[in-house]
């Protein structure tokens, strides 16, 4: 067996122990976590400990200088993700980023700059793609079995109180891009994405009405495939009852995913019209079973495409494709319009900022 890939945390807040957790509890002899990098030394200590980890750095900068590494693991706040992307990137290290990859459609171009001229691959965290159950639908739809999609709904509807928006860079533009649209949805739309295929136009709205914040708290959006099916997107940090859910109504069955913050099996299930029950029923008893959503699920694929020397799940093309959907669902929702893919280019003020030329609705302080 070939030795462990070299892995450096970034940032080591409550995600990074989520991440260290999973490395440890299920990679253990495929992806090696070396060191970490933090400014808080204090937090940065605290992590070392918990982790085994011997080394620490205060910048992705130093951390690049001493070590020789496979993979860095930004689990910084949003502002910080592009400049340690192209930094990794810079000196031929991989990047595993956590969502969003960027705070703009710009910044991320830049990220897919560094990966062309890199040696290395970036890879965005959707770890909702990688459960069997995801895997299951996509073989499915792909056979024929289900028959074409017509309609679909994608919802993460979570509650985060006021206390949450506390921590300075949450709820800021210019600092975690968006809200809920972008930073707790973008999951759930990706997953639906690698599920049902490219989008072409959406119209949306957003609403900030009740968190002290300068992003929205509440967005709405019709989207429409390029197969021509429509989904219904809402993402909410007002829900008390929270819930994520995906339904998928294709010609031959319906297809519903609910869960939380990850899935198993169970969180699935079929409704298939008489007519196909056996066939569809057939298929959703077979393979692949038993392999819930979660970290570890993609940081092993990512292992393996390193060892195929491949492109890693999922890639710059793919984290593009859905962040493009998250501008253009701001597009919609800030100038009543409707928003075709690719519209958003260079001359948009939704290209350079999510929040375009401004919310509308005063910023507070």
């Amino acid at each position: 067996m070939s030795s462990p890939y070299r892995l450096a945390v970034v940032g080591t807040g409550g995600i990074a122990h989520l991440h260290a957790e999973q490395l440890r509890d299920h990679c253990q002899g495929r992806i090696e976590l070396v060191a970490a990098v933090d400014p808080d030394t204090e937090r940065l200590d605290a992590f070392k400990e918990k982790f085994g980890v011997e080394r620490g750095y205060a910048s992705i900068e130093e951390l690049l200088a001493a070590e020789t590494l496979d993979l860095v693991d930004l689990c910084t706040p949003p502002v910080a993700h592009a400049p340690g992307a192209i930094a990794a990137l810079e000196a031929g290290v991989g990047v595993v980023c956590e969502k969003p990859p960027a705070l703009s459609l710009a910044e991320f171009d830049r990220i897919a700059a560094a990966a062309s001229a890199s040696t290395a691959d970036f890879a965005l965290i959707s770890q909702h793609r990688f459960g069997s159950g995801a895997d299951r639908v996509r073989a499915m739809t792909a056979s024929g079995v289900l028959g074409r999609l017509a309609v679909a709904k994608c919802d993460t509807l979570w509650y985060r109180p006021e206390e949450y928006f506390a921590v300075e860079w949450r709820g800021r533009w210019e600092t975690e891009g968006g809200g809920p649209t972008m930073g707790h949805g973008i999951h759930q739309i990706d997953t639906l994405l690698s599920m049902v295929g490219p989008w072409s136009e959406v119209v949306a709205t957003a609403h900030r009405h009740r968190r002290i914040t300068n992003t929205e708290d509440v967005s709405h959006a019709i989207v429409t495939l390029e197969s021509g099916a429509s989904v219904v997107i809402t993402n909410s940090l007002l829900s008390p009852r929270e819930v994520s859910q995906i339904r998928l109504d294709f010609d031959n069955a319906t297809v519903e995913l609910d869960h939380l913050y990850g899935y198993g099996d169970d969180n699935w299930s079929v409704h298939p019209i008489d007519a196909a029950a056996d066939e569809v029923n057939r298929a959703w008893a077979g393979e692949p079973r038993g392999k819930s959503s979660g970290h570890y699920a993609q940081f092993l694929r990512i292992a393996d495409a390193l060892d195929g020397k491949t492109a890693p799940p999922v890639t710059v093309e793919d984290a593009r494709r859905t962040l493009e959907l998250l501008a253009a669902i701001y597009a919609s929702a800030f100038t009543g319009k409707r928003v075709r893919a690719g519209e958003i280019d260079p001359t948009s003020p939704f290209y350079q900022r999510m929040d375009g030329s401004g919310a509308p609705w005063p910023d507070r302080k």
